[in-house]
């Protein structure tokens, strides 16, 4: 059995695949490629053809802290109250009758009674094999955004309109107007005039 989407029609979706091209450019975070991509909209640039590849994945855990009772208790709690909030408003919303804010409060702390609980519980089971608490993340080393070989040329001139265009605008923030008492700049071609 295959998952369709119900909006694509009666066509099944394709399976992924890597995408073929040359590489415009390669950068090291997705947020320069990201950029890029933008950069390639503004310029009319047809992006439906464009794909950002990242390269050598690695997942990354940080560890945030360590797994106390008390946390986990915590942890449970917020999560429960959550879900007592989700079945108290459709309780709310769908049952006509006899159904009132209180209700909706109730099924809140129940859910965060509940939830408390079942945190502790998993923390006792699994504390000798988890004590503490991470994220996780799938970071690239780099990422790469790539066109189809017709249009590569004309991406990297586009980004490097963009890029000669930050360098012009970078020197020109850099250089000072000149205010009133700065001297004057010397023409070399003319001499100065001595003092008497």
């Amino acid at each position: 059995m295959s998952n369709q989407n119900p909006f694509a029609g009666r066509r099944p979706a394709a399976s992924p695949v890597l995408p073929r091209g040359e590489i415009v450019a390669t950068y090291e975070t997705y947020a320069e490629a990201q950029d890029a991509v933008a950069v390639l909209a503004r310029a009319d640039f047809p992006v439906k053809l464009l794909s950002i590849v990242g390269n050598d994945l690695k997942t990354v855990e940080n560890v945030t802290g360590r797994m106390t009772y008390a946390r986990a208790a915590l942890a449970g709690a917020a999560s429960g109250a959550w879900l007592g909030v989700f079945f108290g408003l459709l309780m709310f919303i769908f049952v006509a009758t006899g159904v009132n804010l209180a209700l909706v409060v109730a099924a809140v702390l129940i859910g965060a009674g509940f939830g408390m609980l079942f945190g502790i519980v998993t923390y006792s089971v699994n504390r000798r094999r988890r004590d503490f608490t991470s994220t996780m993340q799938v970071i690239a080393s780099n990422y790469q955004v790539i066109v189809d070989g017709e249009l590569v040329n004309r991406a990297r001139n586009v980004l490097s309109g963009a890029a000669d265009a930050a360098a012009t605008d970078a020197v020109v923030e850099t250089q000072p107007e000149p205010g009133f008492g700065d001297p004057l700049p010397v023409d070399p071609g003319v001499d100065e005039p001595r003092p008497t």
